[in-house]
């Protein structure tokens, strides 16, 4: 009889997964809560694969050998709960795919800046004629590429829960960008839980392997002075020069260090397609991925030079009567608004707002007060926001709709300043995603 395997959650990972398990000749069956998109449907349907939707039948789900779990779907929930006691493995997309690809794989986390990196990453490869895939919480699904298109190269962005699902997986180069409180009801509220489960992107890893990390990061430096990390250490930091492999910022100008005895990358910073401090970490980290898979300095430049940055980051709209708007409708935690906030040139009126992740804004407080005029809140309870920036703006204007949002943001602005949609929540109280929550705001943009 043919192993059962069970996936929960019919997105992007969930049918991917389904299809390469089908593949290999497993019994498969797709169960998800919600109703399933047409497009995954149709994919389901035209690959014979048994599903349900709007429902979780536990005496279908229960007698699975294995369960493949969409990285939404929390460990708390009692079906969950329920697999686990019977000893049921309960993993990932990423888990699953990594079993049957003998690509090289570059894995990336952090809880900023990695879908940027990642995209970078995979813009540098790509342009120096690697055969490589693009997956994990951005692109396709990983393990569809894995059943379908065989590269040799993947570039994979992994968030805090797919690294959660993971056990016998490895990167064999871990990318590591910084850790900042994020998605704290996930972990039991704790900050050492959250540190713990980014830092499985190095487990598994072995000398031949790399881990490139952010030096400046203390919450990487006091695990790694507490753990060992079994990966040849490649650091990058903005702080302080690095000796040996690595990469560092002096003045304004970066230098990528890989195997010293070759010549460094020395570029300035004015010549990166990202402008913005955050953007320097995310352009070194990309440059040292690629330098150990032996990318020519020249094409790494190039890439620097011409990349174009992902949609809803730090996205620039328009410019209306001389008031800039900018959607950074993906900044869905405190530090992402931090970075946006603080890439700032003018007077901001800041659109944020929206389901709240226990998130604490008084690291935000500095900047606000130093750049924002005022706050059009976009969410359905505006309270922590209020009483958090009270007294930092004197105006504070709450809306409950993007098109309201944007008028109100137009009416305070004046020429010369710059209207932020950066929301440090999550996007669920009013829409579907971070996606559909910046699209409605550049459609209201466009509106005005």
């Amino acid at each position: 009889m043919s192993k059962r395997i069970v996936i929960l959650g019919s997105g992007e990972s969930g049918v991917g997964s389904a299809i390469l398990a089908k593949q290999k000749g497993f019994d498969v069956f797709v169960s998800d809560k919600s109703l399933i998109k047409e497009k995954y449907k149709k994919q389901l349907i035209e690959e014979n694969i048994l599903f349900e939707e709007g429902v979780h039948t536990e005496n279908k789900i229960l007698n699975a050998d294995e369960v493949i779990k969409s990285p939404g779907i929390p460990d708390k929930i009692e079906l969950i709960q329920k697999l686990k006691n019977k000893k049921t493995p309960v993993i990932s997309e990423i888990e699953f795919a990594g079993r049957y690809t003998n690509a090289k794989k570059i894995c990336i986390t952090g809880s900023n800046g990695k879908t940027t990196t990642t995209l970078l990453t995979y813009h540098i490869l790509k342009k120096a004629g690697y055969n490589v895939g693009l997956g994990g919480n951005v692109g396709k699904s990983f393990a569809l590429q894995v059943a379908r298109e065989k590269h040799d190269y993947y570039v994979l962005e992994l968030s805090s829960f797919q690294l959660d699902g993971m056990f016998d997986f490895k990167a064999d180069i871990a990318v590591l960008l910084n850790i900042t409180p994020d998605h704290l009801d996930r972990y039991e509220y704790k900050f050492e839980n959250y540190v713990a489960s980014k830092f499985r992107i190095t487990q598994n890893q072995s000398k031949n392997d790399a881990f490139v990390y952010c030096a400046d990061d203390l919450t990487i430096q006091s695990y790694m002075q507490e753990h060992q990390i079994a990966a040849e250490l490649v650091p990058f930091s903005i702080k302080k020069p690095i000796d040996g492999s690595g990469a560092f910022l002096t003045q304004n100008q970066i230098t990528i260090n890989y195997k010293p005895n070759q010549q460094p990358l020395i570029m300035t910073i004015e010549e990166l397609a990202l402008q913005g401090k955050h953007n320097v970490y995310n352009s070194m980290a990309a440059s040292l991925a690629t330098r150990i898979v032996d990318v020519r300095k020249e094409v790494i430049r190039e890439s620097l030079q011409d990349f174009q940055n992902v949609e809803h980051r730090l996205e620039f709209i328009a410019t209306i009567n001389g008031i800039e708007f900018i959607n950074d409708s993906k900044a869905t935690n405190v530090n992402s608004t931090w970075y946006a906030l603080e890439s700032m040139q003018k007077p901001v009126v800041w659109i944020c707002g929206g389901q709240d992740k226990g998130n604490d804004y008084n690291e935000l407080f500095d900047l606000v007060k130093e750049k924002v005029k005022a706050i059009v809140c976009l969410g359905k309870d505006n309270s922590k926001i209020i009483a958090a920036f009270k007294d930092a703006v004197e105006l504070i204007v709450e809306t409950d709709n993007a098109n309201d949002a944007v008028a109100a943001s137009y009416k305070i602005g004046k020429k010369g300043d710059v209207v932020l949609m950066s929301p440090a929540c999550a996007s669920f109280d009013l829409f579907q995603n971070y996606e559909d929550r910046g699209m409605q705001f550049k459609r209201a943009v466009k509106g005005l």
